[in-house]
């Protein structure tokens, strides 16, 4: 398992060799991002199958070195981090593949891609409290120059709100952290060493270092009110940047809420844990509602994506073992579902018709001229709901189930948004791709359509890996729980998995 932390530095020496070696060639520049992701998807791959949890289920040390009196390069491994490296190795494959056409400064482009992808891999691996966050800023930075440089509509306001919003978040982060470390003495920001000295604080320190630290993740995970960054962003990124954001940027917040906020600040969860579970409600069923009455295609994937966090924020809230294991789940599926429904959208509809209205892609009928796009869409729709077969089921079904445990209040209003979520679904699939062909709906007469350019080999095989990833755990989710479950049960997030303590 040692090798894992590779999956760092390879994504941090892909960047630097990408970026040289784009001054020269564009394609050569594609070749070395695809090398250098596939290389860490493997390498997380090969670390899944010889994965055996401790006997105690904590996390197993990567590497430990000297850095600051106060923190440590502490990288460690347990079945709750390992899935979401995983996630990561998958998400960055596809987004390279469907962001092969990027011909404006494309070195750069993939640069900055394997920069945030190495940030990402350095949080889920951090067992420092102060390494955490240092990775954690170093994913947020390339989000901005991917957006500013190659989004698309209101890039540069979609760019500086998503990062400020990120910043922020962190700050909050930062600030909760800091009073906590010195509100108990001045120690080892170490997470087993930081928890153990966080939990003895008085609960008044702990509910407000609680309300900050977590707060300041949940903005990056979208939690209701502070989501309005996320389909803003969502919308402006390039298709590559859409399918991190949402696949595995995202994942960040809810697994700093999962990993660090509430094991180390128990009593403070536990005064709090209402407000968390009302929100985390009111963001599933707000934002699938504004998902319902959106027109343009990539704000109903915007708000989807927000809705659907909702449901990893209410099993953190939740807090039994089971609604905590289908959190997990969620994130893992949300990241294959998400990052699949964006590139569908922006890369093989916006880009070939230049429109993301619905009522204009109506007249195309692209069911008959891009009948691939149409089937990879139904199937993530279809995963996106939760149907059986795809990862979403598994996952929606432990976190309802698990919520339930603890209150079926919660649990019932919940679940008000998986109907919801159908029925966007299944709106834009008809407004889409099943919409009047050839003709304008108001004069009845035909509008001559250039025949769009046929979906590329890495497109179907980026969709072929995000479906089967999804399918895989949707059959056999045990591969994934089998993993989850010791990391829950260890001491670290034993108080976690009782709802608080009062």
């Amino acid at each position: 398992m040692n090798f894992l932390p590779f999956t760092i530095y390879l994504s941090f020496a892909g960047a630097l060799l990408t970026w040289i070696v784009g001054t020269r060639s564009a394609a050569m520049a594609r070749w070395v991002a695809l090398a250098f992701a596939v290389g860490g998807a493997l390498i997380a791959l090969f670390a899944a199958f010889n994965f055996m949890p401790a006997a105690d289920g904590e996390p197993l040390t990567l590497a430990r070195a000297s850095w600051f009196s106060f923190a440590k390069y502490h990288l460690a491994v347990d079945g709750l981090s390992l899935v979401l490296v995983l996630l990561t190795g998958v998400a960055a494959t596809a987004g390279v593949l469907f962001s092969w056409n990027v011909a404006h400064r494309t070195g750069d482009f993939f640069a900055l891609f394997l920069v945030l992808i190495g940030g990402v891999y350095g949080v889920f691996l951090s067992a420092d409290a102060f390494l955490f966050f240092v990775f954690y800023e170093i994913a947020i930075v390339p989000k901005y120059f991917l957006i500013a440089v190659w989004g698309s509509d209101s890039r540069e306001y979609g760019a500086m709100k998503l990062v400020l919003y990120s910043f922020a978040g962190s700050a909050l982060v930062m600030a909760g952290l800091v009073w906590a470390w010195a509100a108990s003495g001045g120690g080892s920001f170490d997470l087993t060493a930081f928890i153990a000295q966080t939990r003895l604080l008085p609960a008044e320190v702990q509910t407000g270092a609680f309300a900050l630290v977590f707060g300041g993740f949940a903005v990056l995970a979208g939690m209701f009110p502070f989501h309005t960054w996320a389909p803003t962003g969502h919308v402006a990124a390039p298709t590559g940047a859409s399918m991190l954001l949402a696949g595995v940027v995202m994942k960040l917040g809810a697994y700093g809420c999962l990993r660090v906020a509430l094991p180390a600040f128990p009593e403070g969860f536990a005064n709090l844990q209402s407000v968390i579970a009302v929100l985390a409600v009111a963001g599933i069923l707000y934002a699938g509602l504004a998902a319902l009455v959106q027109n343009d295609f990539k704000f109903v994937i915007g708000y989807s994506s927000v809705s659907h966090m909702g449901f990893v924020l209410l099993g953190i809230a939740a807090a039994t073992p089971l609604a905590l294991c289908g959190a997990v789940l969620q994130m893992f599926s949300h990241g294959i579902v998400a990052g699949l429904l964006f590139a569908v959208v922006g890369r093989m509809v916006y880009e070939r018709t230049h429109t993301r209205d619905l009522a204009e892609l109506g007249t195309w009928h692209l069911a008959r001229l891009m009948p691939f796009a149409a089937v990879v869409f139904v199937l993530a729709g279809l995963a996106s709901i939760g149907a059986p077969g795809f990862s979403g089921f598994p996952a929606e079904f432990s976190i309802l189930a698990g919520t339930w445990q603890h209150s079926p209040l919660w649990a019932l209003l919940a679940a008000v948004g998986i109907p919801i979520a159908a029925a966007f679904t299944l709106r834009v699939v008809r407004a889409a791709f099943f919409g009047q062909p050839n003709s304008d709906a108001s004069a009845g007469a035909p509008i001559e359509r250039h025949l769009p350019e046929p979906v590329t080999l890495p497109e179907k095989v980026g969709a072929a890996l995000l479906i089967g990833a999804s399918v895989i755990v949707g059959i056999c989710p045990g591969l994934l729980i089998d993993w989850i479950v010791p990391a829950l049960a260890s001491p670290l997030m034993q108080i976690s998995t009782q709802g608080g303590v009062r």
